[in-house]
């Protein structure tokens, strides 16, 4: 067999993460000179609860210290007890999984539709007992799940919606904000997400009872799962460029896919949904994209290897949840084909190459399409 040997990569100029600008830099001068940086209580997390609650259109914002708290303090807020079931998709972050199971609660899980980590909806609504409580709908890779039929079958069965847009802050769906469609929403402030602060999350709700519950589950003498001066301090400029930063995401996306055309290499995401109208936009932490069925995970593996290799930071995508964890821990509804083949088939980028130039996003393309050509042999790989 001819060995196929992928073709010297260009030096590809990806933006670092975190972006350091002069917004940033001014905010740690500040601190630095009024020494709020160290302080307990200050100005800082009250002008971003009011920042977030303004943008999202809520009452409540409660800070946090990540967004995996985020989703267990909303649980907590609904509340859930022991023996109650949540819904949630196979293909979807572990720490909801696990959320579920530290309040005591089983796990149910759906599938995915065809080709897209977007819960399918037909499985959400068979999948609703007496003993659901809860239903955690995540928005994954730029896709955004179809909130208001989620939220029309959650209400006609009195179950809570929790709105997971740890991955899409800013982004619209039907022109509102991803995290406002549910009984309570949650967003993250993870080292490599949209808006940083290293660590932290939110929770959003306009239910005056949920954000009650949550203050006082967090409140044990002082908070229990704070967000910090320094950390709210940094991310208010970044929440003020965040909309700017998710439309020059969008555009690079759409000149990526271009690239690919109708190589092996599919965009995992259907691209009219995420920019059909001016209601849609969609908010990229890692695009996800789908290689072919026959491909194994070893050689998605090795594909992923290569291209980092290349300069393209690209990793396989999450594992099922099905595929993690014993029967035992969960319930399933049906066979959960299709998220089995994103367990399989999935690779995601990471996002600061979508604040590249349009050139250095081509060059990405021609590197995922020669190293992935390159993969078909063991040899081929560098």
């Amino acid at each position: 067999m001819r060995t196929h040997m992928p073709e010297p990569s260009p030096i590809l100029t990806i933006p670092a993460w975190p972006i350091t600008d002069d917004a940033v830099r001014e905010v740690f001068a500040q601190m630095l000179e009024d020494g709020s940086w160290g302080r307990y209580h200050g100005p800082h997390c009250e002008t971003l609860v009011a920042a977030l609650g303004e943008y999202h259109g809520v009452d409540h914002a409660i800070l946090c210290s990540s967004g995996t708290c985020a989703v267990e303090l909303a649980l907590r807020a609904i509340p859930v007890t022991a023996g109650d079931e949540v819904i949630l998709a196979a293909y979807d972050f572990k720490a909801n999984f696990s959320n579920v199971l530290i309040t005591g609660c089983t796990p149910v899980l759906i599938d995915t539709v065809a080709h897209y980590p977007i819960p399918d909806l037909n499985q959400l609504a068979e999948a609703i007992t007496d003993r659901t409580r809860a239903i955690i709908v995540s928005h994954l890779h730029g896709n955004l799940v179809p909130m208001r039929e989620v939220c029309r079958i959650a209400a006609e069965r009195g179950v809570v919606v929790i709105e997971d847009a740890c991955q899409v802050p800013g982004a619209t769906l039907a022109g509102h904000r991803a995290g406002t469609f549910g009984n309570v929403g949650v967003l993250s402030f993870g080292g490599s997400k949209l808006l940083t602060a290293g660590r932290g999350g939110a929770v959003l709700t306009s239910d005056a009872h949920m954000a009650q519950r949550m203050r006082l589950y967090t409140q044990r003498g002082n908070d229990a799962y704070p967000l910090s001066e320094i950390q709210a301090a940094v991310l208010l400029p970044q929440l003020a460029q965040l909309d700017s930063r998710n439309a020059v995401r969008l555009e690079r996306l759409w000149e990526l896919a271009t690239v690919l055309g109708d190589s092996e290499i599919r965009v995992a995401m259907n691209l009219q949904d995420a920019a059909g109208s001016l209601d849609n936009h969609a908010a990229f932490y890692k695009a996800a994209f789908l290689l072919p069925q026959s491909v194994t995970d070893t050689r998605r593996s090795q594909f992923c290897e290569s291209a980092r290799r290349g300069g393209v930071p690209v990793d396989p995508g999450f594992r099922g949840l099905h595929k993690m964890h014993s029967k035992q821990r969960f319930r399933a509804v049906g066979e959960l084909r299709n998220a089995t083949q994103l367990h399989d088939r999935l690779i995601t980028l990471h996002h600061p190459c979508l604040l590249s130039s349009s050139e250095t996003v081509r060059q990405i393309g021609e590197i995922l399409q020669n190293r992935f050509a390159a993969s078909y042999t063991r040899d081929g790989l560098d």
